[in-house]
């Protein structure tokens, strides 16, 4: 099955799991509600949508960073799956 590592469910970190709840759950999943926790809170800089502005529980995951790029913001996430 293609992309079966993208679907298998990971243990989610402390501090994401605050964000998007708790796991275990797969990475698609992770990201979805990262997105909707993201648009509820509205933390998408309005200027370049790419950018999102951390509020204090994305800064814990997002290492300390008050913003991330999209791309960035995946890579840290990752940090917090396993």
């Amino acid at each position: 099955m293609a992309n079966s590592a993208f679907m298998k469910p990971m243990q989610v970190s402390a501090e994401l799991a605050a964000v998007v709840g708790a796991g275990p759950m797969p990475r698609s999943e992770v990201v979805k509600k990262l997105w909707v926790y993201i648009k509820g809170n509205n933390l998408q800089d309005p200027v370049n949508k790419r950018n999102i502005n951390a509020d204090e529980k994305l800064k814990k995951v997002f290492g300390g960073k008050a913003m991330v790029n999209m791309f960035e913001m995946t890579k840290l996430v990752s940090k917090h799956l396993s």
